[in-house]
Formats: C-alpha cells, structure tokens, sequence
C-alpha cells in the first residue's frame, strides 16, 4: 500500500516537472514565433499591395484602397496571433501543447504538415533502432561482465577492461563514419544510406538499419561490460553471497540468481537512462547514417527554422525522460524489496 501510494505520487511529480517544462519552453519558442510571424506578416502585407491593394487603388480609390488594406491588416494579425498579447500566446502554446497539438509545419515533411503525425511517424523508427541497439548491447555486456567479474585479474578480464575503455571512448558517430567507409563503401553489404524509399519492404528495413545498430552495439557494449563487471565484483563479496555458497548451490543460481538481482538496480538506471540519453544524442548518429527517425528530423527542423517541429519534439523528449523515471522507480521496487520498505517509511 506505502508502495503504490509513493508510485503515484512520483507520477503526479513527473506531471507537475512535465507542465513547467512546457511552460518554460513555450516561454521561450513564443518569442522566436512571434518574429517569425510578424516577418511573415510584412512578407504578406507587401504582397497584398503589390497585387490586390494595386487593383483596388486603381479601380476605387485611395479611400478604398486604406479601408481593403486596414482589414487585410487585422485578418493577418489574427492569422499569425499578433492581436494577442505575449503571456497570452505562452498560456495557449502551453495548453494546447499538453493537448499534443503543435500545429502545422511552414512546408510539407515526409508528405505533411501536421507536426503531430510527423513526430509519430519519427518516433517508432528510433524506439526500434536504439531499442534494438540497447537490447543487444544490454544482453552482450551484461554477459561479458558477469564473467569478468566471476574470474577477476584472468587474461579475459584484463583484456575485456581494455577493449571497453577503446571502444567506449570512440565517438559513435565517428566509428559510424568508419563502418560505413568499410561495410557500405569497401565491402558492400550495407547501403549507405538508411533513409527508408517507398515501396521498401521489411527486409530491406531491416537491411539498413543493421549497420546502425551494428555501429551503437560495438561502441556500448565494452562499457556496459565494465561497469556490469565492477557492480558484480562488490555484490559478489557481500555475505548473503557467501551465505548462498556456503549452503551448496551451484554457482550459476548465485551469481544469476542471487548476485544479479541484487546488482539489477543500479543496472536498470544503466540501461533506462543510456537508452533515453541515445534518443537525445541521436541528432549527429542519424545524421551520418541519414537515418529517418527523431534526430534527424531535430536536424532538419533547426535547419528549416520549424519552431512547432523544434516545441513538439522537445515536448515528446521531456515525456520520454519523465516516463523513464517513473519506469525505473516501479522496477526498482520489483527487483529490491528494500525501496518498498523506504518508501513506506517516508510516507
């Protein structure tokens, strides 16, 4: 009961976080609209008189040409929100961002404007990729580093520290640029672009998001390996530990059964906040492999001065970010009975 009682209220604080985020950020975006609005609204205005307001002077008038041009003016400023005032557009812009309306792009993205259909169609394709990615590295580290911690000093241990230190302190996109010079470029076997065409089928998706998740797994897996490693090595000398082996089981139930779990939190925050920190550094990674997911479409909604584009996908990070917390706090409950016993406690 103390337990769920602490869940939500957690999840009322990543609620509370999630409205000043919005706010903070709505604060800041207005004002880059409002300038880009009232350029569009001279660009519009100036257009008018060339065209329309011309006609008109020359056909009724001066009179009628000032009466066509102070209307036209007032159905701009409401067109691009400038009868409003700034705190105004900050108070809608939070609203109806919570509501997931973000609007509409200046020009068509992946054959729309909507920015909300353009997030989700972006937000699957890098879930898959660096979920992919993580998952594989997770069970790869995880395994290596159970074992180097088991055998500690061993010829596998020493050269398992040194590989994870040499590929971990490589810059992804760096080695994704190596990858691609060798396997797409020299070799052949991977395209060397990822950007999905129409009419490509699943195998082909799959076929270009291997190189990728090849690139992530190569440069995550010797750290997660090294830091599973030195977790299990001081798990591995607590007394319980010593306790289990004492009573005669055999060494695989300690360690995967007894060492494991009670090394799990710590690697849950691993693998919880490393798959939501590549999420956020996934700007250059898709970039290089020209990738269509959220980085790449950050890169080219900075590029195009798409400030709906930029709001939304801020937006969704921040709900990515939140909801990781209040993930790992559930599991963390699960796998370690003694948050339950803490949370209880302090409520």
């Amino acid at each position: 009961m103390g337990y769920g009682k602490y869940l939500v209220f957690r999840i009322i604080n990543a609620l509370i976080i999630l409205i000043i985020a919005t706010f903070i950020m709505s604060a800041l975006f207005v004002k880059v609209t409002i300038d880009q609005n009232k350029a569009n609204y001279q660009d519009a205005l100036m257009n008018w008189e060339r065209t329309t307001g011309n006609k008109i002077r020359q056909q009724s008038g001066e009179k009628a040409y000032e009466e066509a041009k102070k209307a036209y003016e007032e159905q701009l400023r409401r067109q691009y929100n400038l009868d409003k005032g700034y705190w105004s557009q900050v108070i809608d812009k939070t609203i109806s961002t919570l509501k997931l309306d973000f609007g509409q792009t200046q020009t068509p993205i992946w054959g729309t404007n909507n920015v909300r259909k353009i997030i989700l169609t972006a937000i699957p394709r890098s879930v898959i990729l660096f979920t992919t990615a993580t998952i594989i590295t997770m069970l790869i580290g995880i395994f290596l580093g159970v074992r180097a911690a088991n055998n500690p000093g061993s010829l596998f241990d020493r050269t398992l520290s040194i590989f994870a230190l040499l590929t971990y302190s490589l810059p992804t996109w760096w080695t994704g640029m190596m990858f691609i010079l060798i396997f797409a470029y020299k070799l052949g076997w991977f395209p060397l672009s990822s950007m999905f065409m129409p009419g490509d089928t699943i195998l082909d998706k799959i076929h270009k998001i291997a190189l990728p998740v090849m690139t992530f797994v190569f440069v995550a897996f010797g750290g997660w390996a090294w830091t599973t490693r030195n977790i299990m090595i001081g798990t591995l000398q607590e007394d319980f530990i010593m306790a289990a082996r004492a009573k005669g089981l055999p060494e695989r139930k300690v360690i995967y059964g007894h060492a494991l779990r009670a090394a799990a939190p710590p690697i849950v925050t691993m693998v919880i906040f490393s798959l939501l920190g590549s999420l956020g550094g996934a700007i250059i990674s898709e970039q290089v492999f020209q990738y269509p997911g959220m980085g790449l479409l950050y890169w080219t909604a900075l590029n195009q001065g798409e400030v709906n584009l930029v709001i939304g996908l801020t937006y969704f990070s921040v709900v990515l970010y939140l909801t990781g917390v209040v993930l790992a706090d559930m599991l963390y409950g699960f796998l370690d009975p003694r948050v339950k016993v803490g949370a209880s406690a302090n409520m």
